[in-house]
């Protein structure tokens, strides 16, 4: 039953502007931007203050009323999309509070978008280096709940290895301002890392300290054939031995995505005359001038005598290098319009990547014949992106409805191999109940204790994760 005087209390709360029920309104956020999950919800919360997100809370959590907590709805999990509980959009949180030089840091809101980020630390002189395809509209506290990782982890880390602190409002509605600068605080447990990943489930993060690195002076783009994702993880070794810890992104790419890449951007043409099986993309970035295109130069005229690569080109200008990337941040837009797609954004030990593609891709093949494998994603890292299509004139229906016989596949070979199957897209209401599925007893009774101990009331984005009381699948 909806309780109306929470309403009450929560409009007077919010303020004008601060909330609606206005179903024009509502609708973009209850749409996940592939159109797979849609939801609904009986109210928009728009705090734009850190007091107000802890009154929505305070009184969500007296009244017993679920909350889900969105960002910029670039999720791919399903985990910000409310089916039925209280939307609480971070929107309006939009302050830049601080830039420090000294410290390297910049304090920014929850609903300040990636690409603000970037621009603030720019004007300072510094760059914040998390990279991702939806930096324009995907928000700090979005990409702080998920564990963020991009494109350039390899070097960086993810958002966990850049968040010097944080401000939330835990599942109570009191306010936990945590927006430390430290580098080094060895004083028990770190809240910050519990919320960092936890998918809004023990609060809603506010505000973030991050860290900020020196401008790169010179960059370098280029793509490599080769003949194998075995190929390209001795390629990707080499580019450690040889870049002198200059490598910024190693990014691997199948024929299939970069030719459907390719074919969907007005302009674009395939990178390499020779149409190898796979494709390498790789970035090195150096503090000092033009160091960078000396190391991928030397790197690539080595794998080119070590016959790691037949064949590569290097970009000559920003607007190549920024084309080149765009077919790499491409692939998940270039899959529209081919029907159904079985996404799995899974990580393995950077060894066992090339096992893990060619077993997955004979083990589909066996059980569904003719889908298509559009496999990309961090090698450098070990995350791959592995995407299946329906095969070219199939049954588009029998194919969405064999997603979890396929995932199934996928799943239980990359725990066969040691991986996870999350990256770093999240559990959300996709995978939370399958990842039960790999995970121990011990180590699942450990995340619902800690879950039970912060949000007792089970009120904070409850059908995701770990959590005793959440309805199961």
């Amino acid at each position: 039953m909806i309780d109306l005087t929470a309403f009450d209390r929560l409009e007077a709360a919010l303020g004008p502007g601060g909330w609606s029920q206005d179903p024009a309104r509502i609708a973009p956020k209850l749409v996940e931007w592939r159109d797979r999950w849609r939801g609904a919800t009986p109210f928009l919360a728009l705090p734009a203050t850190t007091d107000q997100v802890a009154a929505v809370i305070g009184i969500c959590a007296e009244a017993g009323l679920a909350v889900t907590p969105q960002g910029g709805n670039t999720g791919l999990v399903g985990g910000q999309i409310p089916q039925g509980e209280i939307l609480l959009s971070t929107e309006r949180l939009k302050a830049f509070r601080d830039i420090d030089i000294a410290d390297d840091v910049l304090v920014a809101e929850a609903g300040v978008t990636l690409t603000e980020v970037h621009e603030a630390a720019l004007k300072v002189g510094r760059r914040f280096p998390l990279d991702l395809a939806s930096q324009g509209s995907a928000t700090i506290g979005g990409l702080i709940s998920t564990n963020a990782g991009g494109t350039a982890v390899l070097r960086y880390g993810t958002m966990r290895g850049l968040v010097l602190g944080l401000e939330a409002v835990l599942p109570g509605g009191e306010i936990w301002n945590g927006l430390r600068r430290l580098r080094k605080d060895n004083t028990g447990y770190d809240l910050k890392q519990l919320l960092i990943g936890a998918e809004g489930t023990l609060g809603v993060v506010t505000a973030a300290a991050l860290k900020l690195y020196p401008v790169l002076a010179s960059r370098a783009v280029a793509i490599a054939g080769v003949a194998s994702p075995a190929a390209a993880v001795d390629l990707l070794k080499l580019a450690k031995e040889a870049s002198g810890g200059e490598l910024e992104a190693f990014e691997l790419i199948c024929a299939l995505g970069m030719e459907m890449a390719a074919a969907k951007r007005i302009g674009a043409r395939l990178p390499l005359d020779s149409r190898p099986p796979w494709y390498v993309l790789i970035e090195t970035a150096s503090p000092r001038d033009d160091v960078a295109k000396r190391v991928l130069e030397d790197l690539l005229g080595e794998a080119l005598s070590r016959d790691l690569t037949e064949d590569a080109v290097i970009a000559a200008s920003e607007a190549q290098a920024q084309a080149l990337w765009a077919l790499r941040e491409g692939q998940s837009e270039a899959q529209k319009g081919e029907g159904p797609v079985w996404k799995h954004d899974v990580s393995l030990p950077i060894s066992r990547v090339a096992d893990f593609i060619d077993q997955a891709g004979q083990a589909l093949a066996a059980r569904f014949p003719g889908v298509r494998i559009d496999a990309f994603g961090h090698v450098g890292d070990g995350n791959i992106h592995y995407d299946v299509l329906a095969p070219i004139g199939g049954d588009q229906a029998r194919h969405a409805e064999a997603r979890q016989a396929g995932a199934r596949i996928v799943h239980d070979l990359v725990n066969s191999l040691g991986g996870s199957i999350s990256a770093e897209h999240g559990l959300g209401i996709m995978k939370t109940e399958e990842a039960r599925r790999y995970k121990s007893p011990v180590e699942v009774a450990a995340l619902e204790a800690v879950r039970l101990a912060l949000d007792p009331k089970g009120i904070m984005n409850p059908r995701v994760l770990f959590s005793a009381s959440a309805p199961r699948a």
